[in-house]
This record gives C-alpha cells, sequence and structure tokens, in this order.
C-alpha cells in the first residue's frame, strides 16, 4: 500500500517538476508563451485571486480606460521587495495592464497617439518610469519588449499616510487630470491631458 502512495505520489511531482521546468526552460530561452498563460487563466477576473477592475475617464473630449488585475499585500512589502526596484513590472497582476485613448493625449508633457497599450512601469524609491508598450496580450512582464516601447517617461513618487490592500489604478481629473497609481502607502502620478 505505502509503495503504491509512493509511487503516485512520486509521479504527480514528476509532472509538476516537469511542468515547471518546461515554462522556466522556455522562459529563459525567450519563448513568449504569454498565449499559453492567458489560454489557462479563468476569464471571470473577479474570480482570481487577484481580481481584475477597470477604470475610465474622459479629459476633455478624449475617452480614457484601463483594466488591471489589483493584487494585494497580504502583510508583505510590497515596493523594493515583492515588485523589486529597477526591474520592469508589468503594473497589477495576471496579464499586463491595458490602457487605452480614444483620441490622442500628451503624457507627462510628452505626445502619445490614440490606442491602446499594455502599461509597463519600472519603480525605484524615488521614481517611476512609466513605459506604453504597443505589443498586446502581453503575460507579465517577462517578455516585455524594449522595442515595442512607444513612450516613456519619469515621474515622481510620492507617499500617502493611508496604506492601500491593494493596487488601485484611477484616473483623476481634478486639480489635474491624470492616471494615479497607488498601492501601500506609495503614490505615484501620471499625468495625462488631451492634445
Amino acid at each position: 500500500m505505502l509503495k503504491t502512495i509512493l509511487k503516485v505520489v512520486g509521479g504527480i511531482v514528476a509532472v509538476i517538476v516537469l511542468f515547471f521546468g518546461t515554462i522556466y526552460g522556455l522562459t529563459l530561452a525567450k519563448v513568449d508563451i504569454s498565449s499559453f498563460f492567458v489560454m489557462i487563466s479563468p476569464k471571470d477576473k473577479s474570480t482570481r485571486p487577484s481580481p481584475g477592475a477597470v477604470s475610465k475617464a474622459t479629459f476633455g473630449t478624449t475617452n480614457c480606460s484601463i483594466d488591471y488585475s489589483k493584487p494585494a499585500k497580504k502583510g508583505r512589502e510590497v515596493f523594493g521587495k515583492l515588485v523589486p526596484y529597477g526591474e520592469v513590472w508589468r503594473t497589477g497582476a495576471n496579464e499586463a495592464t491595458s490602457i487605452s485613448f480614444d483620441k490622442d493625449v500628451v503624457v507627462a508633457g510628452k505626445p502619445l497617439k490614440a490606442g491602446t497599450y499594455q502599461l509597463f512601469t519600472i519603480p525605484t524609491a524615488d521614481k517611476w518610469t512609466i513605459i506604453f508598450n504597443s505589443k498586446s496580450g502581453q503575460w507579465g512582464a517577462f517578455f516585455h519588449d524594449e522595442k515595442s516601447d512607444i513612450l516613456r517617461v519619469e515621474v515622481p513618487q510620492s507617499s500617502s499616510d493611508e496604506a492601500l490592500e491593494s493596487l488601485a489604478l484611477s484616473f483623476e481629473t481634478a486639480p489635474e487630470t491624470g492616471l494615479l497609481i497607488a498601492w501601500d502607502k506609495t503614490r505615484v502620478f501620471v499625468p495625462i491631458s488631451a492634445q
């Protein structure tokens, strides 16, 4: 009986190691397997551990929307640990965050054409690099390709006394229009205006 249980458990462990070893190997080889993760993810984002969220706003006559997943702090140190400083981050969880503008906009003083982009960021302790990338359908930031970056801007980081348990991405309309990235006590404001 014990031998049978050990064989079954050993078989299960072998399959798991083979699966994750293959995924890891493909990642190291820079093979884009984003579509695999999208395919196996629950389509209903509300049932995920990091549920989906959408934020929308209008700046002048420009409609903006952002579609992302909301990871939670769960007692962890977020920036500098869970989200390492100096590395490209998907700005959320699961699929890369998607941001859309139906008309041209100005982001932190730089023009950006109307369209849908993947939003990546590179957090540091005092400023963030905000990246608008043209490659759609990405999973995480594992296969972020700088050649597909359409715009990069740097914005300062600030902090708040209020700690947010889950990541919140929201469009602000006053006193200035833009995107607010808020999680734990970190706040990053990205000025965005209609062109």
